[in-house]
């Protein structure tokens, strides 16, 4: 039995698709730093390292965005296609795991 098929991608211009990919990217990356939920510090240490250059992507991409005149972000269409490309559960990661009261 094949997955499920995802839903389409919503119609993005080419800077809100890089906005997106490059912010999963930063989530990822900070996913793996969390020291709430991490395991080791290397693998912390390599997202710490990696994590300048995604944000400059970012960035980057914002500043594309702006020049091109596109002045405001399309929420729902840009939380669609977080959604799709499995964003809620990225970003989950950054959060902090729950715990006990205490």
């Amino acid at each position: 039995m094949p997955p499920p098929e995802l839903p389409p991608l919503p119609a993005l211009t080419r800077a809100e698709g890089d906005v997106v990919d490059s912010y999963l990217q930063v989530v990822d990356l900070l996913g793996r730093i969390n020291p709430a939920r991490g395991s080791d510090t290397y693998s912390a240490l390599r997202a710490a390292q990696a994590l300048p250059a995604r944000v400059a992507e970012l960035r980057d991409a914002l500043t594309a965005m702006h020049a091109r005149g596109e002045t405001e972000l399309h929420t729902a269409t840009l939380a669609r296609a977080l959604r799709v490309l499995d964003g809620e559960r990225r970003a989950g990661r950054v959060t902090m795991p729950p715990g006990h009261a205490t």
